[in-house]
């Protein structure tokens, strides 16, 4: 039975999460392993609404802060060669990437 690795990227700018998922994606076609995904995840919005007042004088006015966290989700058949090329990738700055092996 072959292992499969579950790949989690997660960021908070999408285009960053799919042009790593691109170079996971060419390492699977050179190494010809068998890929699934990338899946997107639904996205997660965090919302902080703030007074824009400081003293609380004036009309009641807010401002609402947003961040989207964008996740995506790729199955990997976990061959040695494919897992040390994804090793050596280069991840950008606010990209965070999760590797679990699986049976």
């Amino acid at each position: 039975m072959v292992q499969k690795a579950k790949i989690t990227l997660t960021a908070t700018d999408p285009q960053k999460v799919d042009a790593i998922c691109n170079q996971i994606k060419a390492i699977s076609e050179r190494t010809g392993v068998d890929i699934s995904g990338p899946i997107p995840l639904p996205t997660k919005r965090l919302v902080v609404p703030v007074r824009k007042s400081p003293d609380g004088e004036g009309s009641e006015t807010w401002d609402r802060w947003e961040m989207r966290v964008h996740k995506r989700l790729i199955y990997l058949d976990s061959d040695e060669r494919a897992l040390r090329h994804l090793i050596h990738i280069t991840v950008p700055d606010g990209v965070n990437i999760e590797i679990v092996l699986r049976s």
